[in-house]
């Protein structure tokens, strides 16, 4: 007999096995707290650049919000419960925002590409909740003489390095949790885009499915435990299409940002996080 699909669960390719396993659906149907884990540590450069650049890489009914900063940021995630205890690694760009929906308005900080080295988390992260995430390579940071260097690779091809020194620690008055009093549409902001299958040519340039997903800036379980900041900087390496034949165009655009003036670097630890299951849609 054919198998059915299960009411509230959730599936992904391949579907023929059951329910799949992810952060948001582990073993028998369970979820994660996320109170005790992630430990994280997050390493951050902005820089003021050029407006127009930004605008060009925008998706529709997306205007710049205040200044056209960029921030970049490497995090580092150990000890993660629906891995098992395992980690991973990631890279992101992004830069603040609002959306004008015909239904909803939104603020915070679009994410234009998320670089993460295992596969796991970028296949539930694009498929159920619509990051806009690929591969790469991501090494633990190293740490020298009071700088701390990260770098991004892919297959052999070193196209991103990031540095962040002078820093001084913050204190901390209390343990600071990642809350906020406003009730509005903030957080971090996306556009998932799945391409129709078939009918090519004609097909090219359809899509299954393109809209614009909100992660609520809400994280109660996210505790922030120590902080530095100082100065930094990172520079995107021209490529090739040789050297990145799927992400060249991604990290070219970023390489020819101009950076005016930088605006600080940070590294933040913390405990905690969420699943992610409270991802909506924007109209």
């Amino acid at each position: 007999m054919p198998y059915k699909f299960e009411k509230g669960k959730i599936y992904r390719m391949p579907t023929h096995f059951g329910p799949s396993l992810g952060p948001r659906q582990g073993p028998d149907g369970r979820t994660f707290e996320c109170k005790d884990n992630p430990k994280t540590t997050s390493i951050s450069v902005s820089f003021l650049t050029n407006s127009d650049q930004i605008k060009a890489i925008l998706p529709e009914n997306f205007v710049l919000l205040g200044e056209p900063v960029v921030t970049v940021s490497a995090t580092y995630m150990k000890e993660i419960e629906w891995l098992a205890g395992r980690g991973y690694n990631t890279l992101g760009v992004s830069f603040s925002v609002a959306f004008n929906g015909e239904r909803d308005q939104a603020k915070g900080n679009f994410l234009s590409v998320l670089w993460e080295n295992l596969t796991d988390p970028i296949l539930t992260g694009r498929e159920e909740i619509g990051f806009s995430k690929i591969y790469c390579e991501l090494p633990e940071p190293r740490v020298l003489q009071g700088i701390t260097t990260c770098q991004a690779s892919w297959m052999g091809f070193n196209f991103m390095d990031m540095s962040v020194f002078n820093l001084n620690q913050v204190e901390l008055q209390t343990p600071v949790s990642s809350t906020t009093k406003n009730e509005d549409l903030t957080g971090t902001l996306h556009y998932k885009y799945i391409p129709h299958t078939g009918g090519f040519p004609d097909s090219w340039g359809k899509a299954d499915t393109a809209y614009v997903v909100l992660t609520p800036e809400k994280t109660p379980n996210r505790i922030v435990t120590e902080m530095w900041r100082g100065e930094g900087n990172v520079l995107f390496h021209h490529a090739r299409w040789e050297d990145l034949p799927t992400q060249y165009t991604i990290v070219n655009t970023l390489s020819q940002l101009e950076i005016i003036e930088p605006r600080g670097a940070s590294i933040v630890k913390s405990i905690g996080g969420k699943d992610l299951s409270d991802q909506r849609i924007l109209k």
